[in-house]
């Protein structure tokens, strides 16, 4: 059953655009004291203007329209770590559903306060289980969006996030954590956070950067100091225009076993134009430090700054604080494979020694292993202080790469969005990809074997053609690539054999 809070008179609770919260609060305890109403649903259209927080218990709902707004105040002055919506019970909650509606942090009217200084979080939750936070819009505040420690089972899905103070989901010494269908536009820090964390999928996320001097955070950050995260996985996210890196993988602080900090994997994800704060040096597609065995895989990386990605961390200098950054340790691994890399520019800040495909700051310490990977047009080259023998250096012929279309051109077949289509010449990353990688997602006719790039053992995969990784010899002799060819062959007929075409 549904306790409804309105403000025209509708609700069993009726506001009236001043302390909001009041009457909100009024209906979340009464749910919570008469176990039969497990909803309270904010009727819109309409603007609850709240001075204080709005607090929620266990097994319950929190649901309104799309154009019911929760705001806070102007001049709030509220100190700092008091959310704009937590929980009631001070040890915890469980099974707590925030769903539909809106929350607008008012930034503009609030500037009295730092952005990313634990002021005016929108949603918090302390040692509670069964978190879901769903179908929301969260925008303009000095804080993060959902911010969740010593918890477990933490949904955040489907959400628009744009222009906050901090990160829009930040977990901490949290497990079970998933986020995914978020589209999210980071300002002052990043899009998804996870510190200390285990058991954690991001995947189908799109995110990008308001381009701002202060939006230097990355769109992803996983980080590890004194827990165990050895397995979080990364995947079909859409990272592009960040200001700071797409993926931000570090390790440090006391040194650690390597099981606590292993097998991190980032796969099947699109990187362009991320990295371009001028005022950092840890910028690129992934940034990565103190981490084992971490398998990068079947990602397209365009058009990123400085690298794809680069084995290295801040100092503390740079990073502006005092903290060490450093991971101490060594025999730290990053396996790079069947990835696309291609168009990487230098980095703003010191370009000099930037613009490859990988580069490892840290040789002494961390390992880059490249195997199977398509490098192509990087402006200073593909490799610092890394190598490979089965990389291959070559146009992948994505279908559309303006438009960032990163299917590969086949004359097999080809998926468009709606359809299969068949090109006049075909990519040589299809069947180039790690003999040992999994393809049995891909499509029939797959050529035993993956394709290097996004798709790579997925249903989108471009398809063999007649011979795997080319062109079948009709296209291929017709094809623009072929001028010259057909030119040669037209003279030397002529004058061999005395035949005109």
């Amino acid at each position: 059953m549904t306790v409804y809070v309105a403000a025209d008179g509708r609700g069993n609770f009726n506001c009236d655009g001043s302390d909001d919260q009041v009457e909100i609060n009024q209906a979340l305890k009464y749910a919570a004291e008469n176990p039969q109403f497990s909803t309270v649903y904010l009727k819109g259209p309409n603007t609850y203007i709240i001075s204080d927080s709005i607090l929620i218990g266990s097994e319950t709902i929190l649901e309104g329209d799309p154009t019911a707004v929760i705001k806070l105040k102007d001049q709030a002055d509220w100190p700092r770590n008091k959310p704009l919506i937590t929980q009631m019970d001070s040890s915890g909650v469980d099974r707590v559903t925030i769903k539909g509606f809106e929350i607008n942090g008012n930034h503009d009217k609030n500037e009295d306060k730092m952005k990313g200084q634990g002021y005016y979080n929108m949603i918090s939750f302390l040692d509670s289980q069964n978190i879901d936070v769903h179908g929301m819009y969260l925008h303009d505040g000095h804080g993060d969006g959902l911010r969740v420690e010593r918890s477990s089972n933490i949904k955040f899905y489907n959400n628009k996030v744009y222009k906050l103070g901090h990160d829009g989901f930040y977990s901490i010494d949290c497990q079970n954590v998933e986020a995914w269908k978020n589209r999210i536009t980071c300002r002052t820090n990043g899009g998804l956070r996870v510190w200390n964390s285990n058991y954690v999928k991001f995947y189908d996320n799109v995110i990008d950067s308001f381009y701002h001097w202060s939006a230097g955070g990355s769109a992803i950050l996983i980080e590890k100091t004194t827990g165990v995260v050895n397995d979080v996985e990364v995947y079909n996210n859409t990272i592009h225009h960040t200001y700071g890196p797409g993926i931000w993988l570090i390790g440090y602080g006391a040194s650690y076993p390597k099981e606590e900090a292993q097998n991190v994997h980032i796969h099947n994800n699109i990187f362009y134009s991320t990295g371009t704060n001028p005022s950092i040096d840890w910028v690129g597609g992934i940034v990565t430090s103190g981490f084992y065995d971490t398998l990068i895989e079947n990602n397209v990386f365009d058009n990123v700054y400085h690298a794809a990605i680069i084995q290295m961390y801040p100092s503390s200098t740079s990073a502006g604080n005092s903290v060490d950054l450093s991971p101490q340790g060594t025999g730290f691994t990053t396996i790079v494979r069947n990835n696309i890399i291609v168009n990487t520019q230098n980095r703003t800040k010191d370009p000099d020694g930037t613009g490859y495909g990988v580069i490892n700051c840290l040789p002494s310490t961390h390992t880059i292993v490249m195997e199977n990977n398509c490098l192509y047009n990087n402006i200073a080259g593909d490799y610092m202080n890394a190598r490979s023998t089965s990389d291959i250096h070559v146009d992948p012929q994505f279908a559309n790469e303006k438009e960032h279309d990163y299917h590969l051109k086949s004359t097999g077949g080809r998926w468009n969005g709606k359809t299969w289509v068949k090109d006049p010449v075909s990519s040589p990353c299809i069947d180039a990809g790690h003999p040992d990688s999994d393809y049995s997602k891909e499509p029939g006719n797959n050529g035993g074997r993956i394709n290097i790039g996004r798709y790579g053992n997925t249903e989108c995969a471009s398809i063999s053609g007649n011979i795997p990784g080319y062109v079948v010899w009709w296209n291929q002799i017709f094809s623009p690539e072929w001028k010259t060819f057909r030119l040669l062959l037209r003279i030397f007929s002529l004058f061999c054999f005395n035949v005109l075409y």
